[in-house]
């Protein structure tokens, strides 16, 4: 018997990455799956955006799990769409009882080359999408009877990411949200945990997010070692941060909650 068997497991930001990852490793533990992604233009970040096109391979890697998958293009800045979506997808699937609110967005620049529009993007969609992605589903799982609830920060989540005011802002306060809903939905018997990546190999560091911060961090050059593993390895594959996500997931972490576990190879400590 997998470790999530009879399970439903709603996820954001699914359509390739860490996203798409989760989606195959809860499928294959168990789960069936909801999901949402933009799958179009992201707004002034430097790399490839995620397409149509990706998000159709999530559905069909979830299918070759033997899993069902209910996943839409949507934006986690709609609240109401989202809940449209997941309040139709759990009529469907019978229930909900995880949720892994993992849609981001990273754009590297100096303090003063940030625009408000770059400030404004990462409080919309990493801040108040993931406030929306909780909003839709907790109800769920208090029907349900309990549940966990994931949330995708960062390791600048926890110190800082050098040139990224406007990330490491939006992911200090996804920490401070994990501790916020775990408070109150502890009593509905709901966990609530944040994850913490350091580097990861996904698309996100695709097109031009590699000149961006070579080119922000040629204005302050010793704070380029800020945020390096211990190990000989210098990212995570989107593979070890699903395991992390499959363990506070399952019935194992079931005395852990308000945590925040960094999968960064000790980087928050350099």
């Amino acid at each position: 018997m997998a470790r999530l068997d009879g399970k439903v497991a709603f996820i954001t930001g699914i359509a390739r990455g860490q996203g798409r990852a989760h989606a195959v490793r809860l499928a294959h533990e168990g789960a069936d799956i909801i999901g949402i992604d933009l799958a179009g233009p992201l707004p002034n970040v430097p790399y490839d955006s995620p397409t149509p096109e990706d998000l159709a391979e999530t559905i069909r890697l979830v299918e070759a799990e033997g899993r069902k998958i209910i996943a839409r293009q949507g934006d986690v800045r709609d609240l109401a769409g989202m809940r449209a979506l997941v309040d139709g997808a759990v009529a469907d699937l019978g229930g909900l009882d995880v949720v892994v609110a993992n849609a981001g967005i990273c754009v590297p620049t100096t303090w003063d080359q940030a625009t408000p529009e770059i400030f404004r993007d990462h409080m919309d969609i990493n801040v108040t999408g993931v406030w929306n992605t909780v909003m839709v589903s907790a109800g769920h799982l208090i029907t349900r009877g309990g549940g966990s609830i994931i949330l995708i920060s960062s390791y600048a989540g926890k110190k800082v990411q050098p040139f990224m005011v406007h990330y490491t802002t939006s992911k200090h306060a996804v920490t401070g949200m994990t501790r916020a809903f775990a408070a109150e939905l502890g009593r509905h018997r709901i966990r609530v945990n944040s994850i913490h990546p350091g580097g990861v190999n996904t698309p996100m560091g695709s097109g031009d997010m590699q000149g961006a911060l070579e080119r922000a961090t040629e204005t302050n050059p010793p704070l380029a070692t800020m945020g390096t593993p211990f190990v000989p390895q210098w990212a995570a594959e989107p593979e070890e941060i699903a395991a992390a996500v499959a363990f506070l997931a399952s019935d194992e972490s079931s005395f852990i909650t308000s945590e925040h576990l960094s999968v960064d190879g000790g980087a928050q400590y350099f």
